[in-house]
């Protein structure tokens, strides 16, 4: 995809991988959007679809490896707009007039998509800031990258349109520092290292990535921060994202044999140590402030299950 925002762009392109080749549209547009079929399809109804310049008309027909679909995600008139709701008191860490910076707590979906329409971070913002909902993306008012539904820890939210289209360009341009706490199984060879593998969709699985040879340039700087050999050989890790992939963490751990502990999609659930979610935490964000230009930095302390694994490895 064109974007670098973890999947958070209003308009997609995308190259059609061997993994999607042969796959109905509606199902494309639903996987890449992240949006429900149902949508997907009014979507395509919209106009808001097209392939090597066409605008689909229906989505029934099937993708060819190598077909450039282009999906303008504003155009959607379907499902609903989200709703504020205000049963949730989320950890905000800092905001003003511009941004607002919030510690997510694990279990707690981004933005609606498929199968989650309410009782996510989204419907707690727009309670508590309703004029994000005009900001962006209607349907992820706000955001301009996410966090996986089991990962904790910071994200910005763009209160005016200024802001997001600031962020947006600092995501973009890959000024904005993403720091990660991540408990990962065995212990790296290499203390220090940079995982340099393209990203894109798993061509046995559509609904998973991988690393694969035609995928999205992308890059992960790591370093070890402890070693553990009891009851499991584990290790710290810090990483640092350069680029911001779907997944991108998760799979390139994996990729070198050190898959997140937690992890169910990625290889990363065994015996020994158990994990509720993947021990994945954004501990350090830093931007500069959309209207000030100030470089501002935000950290988290690991939650407490992550600071309970640790305690039982060391």
């Amino acid at each position: 995809m064109t974007d670098d925002t973890g999947g958070l762009a209003r308009r997609i392109t995308e190259t059609i991988p061997a993994s999607l080749a042969g796959v109905r549209i509606d199902r494309v547009v639903s996987l890449i959007a992240d949006i429900s079929r149902s949508a997907a399809s009014a979507l395509i109804e919209s106009g808001g679809v097209s392939v090597d310049g066409a605008v689909v008309t229906a989505g029934k027909e099937k993708m060819t490896e190598g077909q450039l679909i282009v999906v303008d995600v504003t155009q959607a008139k379907g499902p609903a707009l989200p709703e504020p709701d205000s049963s949730v008191s989320l950890d905000v860490v800092y905001a003003d007039d511009d941004v607002i910076v919030v510690n997510k707590d694990a279990g707690v979906v981004v933005h609606p998509g498929a199968g989650n329409q309410s009782g996510t971070l989204v419907n707690f913002l727009l309670a508590a800031y309703p004029e994000i909902a005009v900001v962006g993306d209607p349907m992820r008012p706000g955001l301009v990258h996410r966090l996986d539904a089991g990962t904790t820890g910071l994200l910005v939210v763009a209160r005016t349109p200024a802001a997001y289209e600031s962020l947006v360009g600092q995501l973009a341009s890959r000024s904005v520092t993403r720091v990660y706490s991540v408990l990962v199984w065995g212990v790296p060879v290499s203390m220090n290292g940079v995982i340099d593998a393209p990203i894109g969709r798993d061509q046995r699985d559509p609904t998973r990535m991988a690393v694969v040879v035609d995928g999205r340039a992308s890059r992960t700087h790591y370093a070890v921060q402890r070693a553990f050999h009891e009851p499991k050989d584990a290790a710290l890790v810090e990483c640092r994202l350069e680029t911001g992939r779907t997944h991108q963490i998760r799979v390139h751990l994996a990729s070198i044999g050190h898959p997140v502990v937690g992890d169910a999609t990625y290889g990363g659930v065994r015996a020994g140590l158990r994990a509720k979610r993947p021990m994945l935490h954004a501990q350090e964000l830093a931007f500069d402030h959309p209207v000030s230009g100030e470089r501002r930095t935000f950290t988290a302390t690991t939650p407490a299950d992550f600071d309970d694994m640790l305690a039982a490895l060391a």
